[in-house]
């Protein structure tokens, strides 16, 4: 049987069974034959080649008591089933950080048959850390020296055999963002797993002192390096300083290149060495922000024929005969929550697609490393930038645009923090609102919701920075500014898309429940809101929501905001000047055909008070994101809990922020 992906994998010999292997089966994933586990350090490669690997097939979640990303796949080939977990990108095994213990506890396990150790080739000497870290592992491993195009286009050549001689281990050339590598890949993996007793990286290979020097090699207080005497003796430091001379003696006389200096760019010197870094950067998220409405639209507009369509299946089922909450349910509920979910897809693939090909070639690292100084000082690396720009567009593309920052703290942190943000849905709510009630004074009100945002935004670094980031985290980013990469758009493309159907299948089930929970409060079959279940309950609950300046109408639009943003003031339409119900307000905002009453303004003014209409921007302003948001937060974090925490403490902060901006401004107005 030929793997999924890739044609011609049969060239390979066939691997030998597990009872010929006399492997551990209960260590084993139940319906797979064998484990392989990627190894290696951020941006080395690991992820192209997993979702290579695996295409389709795969599944993203949380380590088992740990709020860390396990992405895990399969594939078959020869007749048996392989299971490819894609470990956290770490720099080493040190346990330094969640994604480093949770590495090196799966490595101790041996649950891996085999493990792929990544190394970038274009900068041998100083990706092979982690190989340093994994010797004297009794799990057979491979090292994959990844980026071989880009080491070629250096002229840089590296002599695989003397290395491979050296380690004992097979040594892999690798470009995992071309299939043509892959049968050499199936077949080291073949050859790994043939040799489990020889396969191995000892902590003794290419050093000249096999005493102490390797016993410092490995990391102590763990099984990987049980039973090592003076291991556990050696500081953090000794041991760093040892592996560092066991890459050096291992690749002595394996690279060979010019002998010149490698000089920065000429755009190099512009991007990240002048006055004019920190501009361009931020002129290059701005036009990937744009250049994600191209794919973007056309996405949306499918979404919006869904809905659409379903407003045409319910006419047609009235007409037919049956039930008219059957007809309503089925476009209100069903249909719409696939419009919602498509549109939301739409605007994720495009963010993926963009700052994917950012990423491919480079430049993504680059944006990093501008402004890392600066983020630095929240605690947070310089990648958190782009998810905060992203938010005031849309904040579902800036938590989605947060996958690129390395460890889950920092993500995780970074959500938190975007999620005080206003997207460009609220920025076209609040003006009509603010003009209605202040005129010419309106921009103070804007200028007010922006001093609030960066309050926000630093008490939520203070209530959740310790606990997500420690303490001896909180340190700007350290890495390797990777060298310009050809573009492989169909890798990318193919990345986009699976991101897309993975936040598509995750989001859908969230977006079909605020769909239904607005739908069963606003349906009537009379059309008038006066005979929704929202009229009974918001009536009824309007002496406790004029205590934080929300009228029920008010508060009906800040409830419908969860749903979508945009639906506001059609919502407030729909209440204040009798155009409709909120339910075909959220219908109408989701599908771009949105009819707000002219004389909305004078409608509002006529029923609230100015201080009313302050606690109203305010409290919906600042309150939790839209399902779509929520969703993709989900997504990108893996973690329920803290998903909830965030939801709950943005609602309950936008409530007392209305409260109190409503009894402070009735002192004035």
């Amino acid at each position: 049987m030929s793997c999924e992906g890739c044609a011609g994998c049969n060239t390979s010999a066939p691997i030998k069974s597990k009872t010929t292997m006399q492997r551990n089966v209960s260590k084993r994933h139940a319906k797979a034959d064998f484990t392989i586990a990627l190894l290696g350090q951020p941006n080395s490669g690991k992820s192209t080649l997993f979702n290579g690997l695996t295409g389709a097939r795969q599944h993203v979640g949380n380590w088992p008591g740990k709020t860390v990303e396990r992405k895990s796949g399969a594939f078959s080939r020869d007749g048996h089933t392989f299971e490819v977990v894609d470990l956290p990108g770490a720099y080493g095994l040190d346990a330094a950080s969640p994604e480093e213990e949770v590495t090196r506890d799966f490595i101790a396990s041996g649950e891996a048959d085999t493990v792929v150790v990544f190394a970038d080739a274009s900068q041998l000497e100083r990706s092979l850390y982690m190989l340093a870290c994994f010797a004297g592992s009794k799990t057979p491993a491979i090292l994959a020296l990844n980026l071989m195009d880009v080491a070629e286009s250096q002229d840089k050549t590296i002599d695989t055999s003397l290395l491979e001689e050296r380690l004992g281990i097979p040594v892999l050339p690798l470009v995992a963002t071309e299939h043509k590598s892959y049968p050499a890949l199936y077949e080291a993996i073949d050859q790994s797993l043939k040799g489990t007793e020889t396969n191995v990286v000892t902590a003794e290979s290419a050093l000249s002192d096999t005493s102490d020097e390797a016993n410092m090699v490995l990391q102590p207080s763990h099984s990987l390096s049980a039973g090592i005497p003076g291991a556990e003796d050696a500081s953090l430091q000794d041991r760093a300083a040892a592996r560092f001379r066991w890459v050096d003696s291992l690749v002595d006389g394996v690279v060979t290149q010019p002998e010149e200096a490698v000089r920065p760019s000429r755009f190099d010197r512009i991007a990240i060495g002048s006055r004019w870094s920190k501009p361009l950067a931020l002129l290059m998220i701005f036009i990937g922000f744009m250049l994600a409405f191209i794919p973007a639209f056309p996405i949306m507009g499918i979404g919006g024929a869904v809905s659409t369509l379903g407003r045409e299946v319910a006419v047609s089922l009235t007409a037919a005969g049956a039930p008219e909450i059957f007809g309503s349910f089925l476009s209100g509920v069903v249909f719409n929550s696939l419009c919602f979910g498509i549109m939301m897809v739409g605007y994720v693939f495009g963010i993926n697609l963009v700052f994917g090909i950012y990423e491919d070639v480079g430049y993504m690292a680059r944006i990093s490393y501008v402004f890392d100084s600066a983020m630095a000082r929240f605690g947070l690396q310089g990648k958190s930038l782009m998810p905060f720009l992203m938010c005031f567009g849309c904040t579902m593309g800036g938590v989605s645009g947060s996958r690129v920052i390395d460890t889950w703290g920092q993500r995780m942190l970074t959500v938190a923090m975007a999620w005080a943000i206003p997207c460009g849905s609220t920025w076209g709510v609040v003006p009509v609102v603010a003009v209605a009630f202040f005129g010419f004074g309106a921009p103070i009100v804007i200028a007010a919701i922006f001093v609030v945002c960066i309050l926000l935004m630093w008490i939520v670094g203070r209530v959740f920075g310790p606990r997500l980031v420690e303490k001896d985290e909180r340190a700007g980013l350290v890495m390797e500014l990777p060298p310009y990469h050809k573009l492989h758009f169909g890798n990318v493309l193919r990345h986009a898309c699976l991101k897309s159907w993975q936040m598509f299948k995750r989001a859908i089930r969230v977006v079909a429940l605020f769909a239904f929970a607005i739908w069963a409060l606003t349906f009537t079959t009379t059309g008038a809101v006066e005979g929704s279940l929202l009229y009974v309950i918001g009536t009824a609950i309007e002496p406790v929501t004029l205590f934080f300046g929300l009228t029920w109408q008010t508060f009906t639009a800040w409830l419908c905001g969860l749903v979508l943003k945009e639906s506001a003031l059609g919502v407030l339409s729909a209440l204040f000047v009798g155009t409709g119900t909120p339910n075909a307000a959220l219908i109408a905002a989701a599908t771009g055909t949105a009819v707000v009453a002219g004389n909305l303004g004078e409608a509002l003014s006529l029923s609230i008070t100015a201080p009313q209409a302050l606690a109203f921007i305010f409290a919906f302003t600042f309150n939790m994101p839209c399902a779509a948001s929520v969703s993709a937060t989900f997504g990108e974090v893996h973690s329920a809990k803290w998903t909830a925490i965030l939801a709950v403490f943005y609602i309950g902060m936008s409530l007392l922020l209305g409260c109190v901006i409503y009894h402070v401004s009735s002192l004035f107005f």
